[in-house]
């Protein structure tokens, strides 16, 4: 009789947990791959648009990394990931923990049952309980979100729930910040509809925050600050000029919603030369390294992956924002990169986070050298980041 396949047993109760329910978490630890500075992993189910997904947190040296895959597939990553990879899991459910741990061909399972733990919520985008509410406030009749009585329109629906979701992701961020009052820059504010969010959202929390957007339409900067000021947002101003060109001295949160290719480096570079808390970007095209890949030579191994203009460009915002998250670790700042709400007009919807640790950067010569591998792999001279960062 063949032994049985401990990791096989490990599996088909994660699977059964995913299907009915009762699966609190996954852990993953031990990792002996090849990916540079992965320590390792947590796995939950989540519901997201009606698909059951297993949502993955890769939890790196100085930055997590969030993938959602539907279960055929995790299960497939998961049996190779617990095979060659990892030499440990955890698995909880609401009526037991597995610990399962592998040593070279030798795999161990212990399972002990538990009393009272209750399912952890799936719901990914589940109705809840928004930060703000919908009310006849100035800056939500100016923005065309509700109308004079406070009701939401219909043509601002989609907004209302995405301002929502940007304090959700924000507001905890700019909380952690030690300041009694912190200075945010929001770079490239558009019509302003993430500060007017978040300064009214601090307001009614007795949290005095200032805030800056800098816009380069006069008629939009123009407009904002009559409504910042109808709203009595005291310490909200719109400026009008470019991000590179704006004084971010003394700022401790720079925030930049899609600014266009390099602006996106432009922003990132006003925060690290200001020492700024936090940097939170969500960057919007990716020209300027797809024109150094164009022009360079990657790796013959790369061929098939570059051959067709769409992975090229997708090769392109990876290797792009990449390299920005690397340079952020080399000036200090420990860095996360996930999914954000997607805009009504752009697909982009990966946010860069990054805050300013000291723990993070002291190994320059390692980040470096990632750097540099990943310049070489894709055929890219420079970053434009870089040469702003006289990297």
């Amino acid at each position: 009789m063949n032994p049985p396949d401990r990791i096989e047993e490990l599996l088909s109760v994660l699977k059964s947990a995913f299907s009915d329910g009762s699966l609190v978490r996954l852990k993953l630890g031990g990792y002996h791959g090849t990916e540079a500075d992965l320590k390792s992993m947590e796995a939950k189910k989540i519901v997201a648009k009606g698909a059951e997904k297993l949502s993955f947190t890769y939890h790196y040296k100085t930055r997590d990394i969030i993938k959602n895959n539907i279960l055929p597939e995790a299960m497939g990553l998961l049996r190779g990931w617990l095979r060659t990879e990892f030499r440990s899991a955890q698995l909880s459910t609401t009526s037991e923990d597995i610990m399962l741990e592998r040593n070279g061909d030798k795999v161990r399972l212990k399972r002990s049952e538990v009393a009272g733990r209750e399912a952890v919520s799936a719901e990914h985008d589940r109705a809840k309980n928004r930060p703000l509410k919908a009310d006849a406030k100035p800056w939500l009749i100016d923005l065309k979100i509700t109308d004079e009585a406070g009701n939401v329109r219909k043509d601002g629906q989609d907004k209302f729930r995405q301002i929502n979701k940007m304090v959700e992701i924000f507001a905890p961020l700019i909380q952690s910040i030690k300041s009694e009052m912190p200075r945010i820059v929001d770079m490239g504010a558009g019509k302003g509809y993430l500060d007017f969010a978040l300064y009214d959202y601090f307001s009614a929390q007795g949290r005095n925050v200032d805030i800056t957007g800098v816009e380069l339409r006069n008629e939009l900067v123009r407009n904002s600050n009559e409504t910042a000021q109808k709203s009595g947002f005291s310490k909200l101003r719109f400026v009008a000029g470019t991000i590179g060109g704006f004084d971010a001295s003394g700022i401790d949160a720079v925030i930049a919603l899609h600014a266009c290719d390099t602006a996106t480096d432009d922003a990132i570079f006003k925060g690290i030369e200001a020492g700024a808390s936090l940097i939170a970007v969500a960057p919007c095209c990716h020209k300027q390294i797809r024109r150094e890949m164009e022009a360079g030579a990657a790796e013959a191994r790369l061929e098939p992956l570059l051959r067709h203009g769409i992975f090229l460009e997708r090769q392109a915002e990876m290797a792009t924002d990449t390299l920005r998250a690397l340079l952020l670790e080399l000036h200090g700042y420990r860095t996360k990169v996930f999914e954000f709400i997607s805009d009504a007009h752009t697909p982009k919807n990966n946010l860069i986070v990054a805050e300013k640790d000291g723990r993070a950067g002291r190994d320059r010569e390692a980040v470096l050298r990632q750097i540099a591998e990943t310049k070489a792999m894709f055929g890219i001279g420079k970053h434009y980041l870089e040469g702003l960062l006289g990297v």
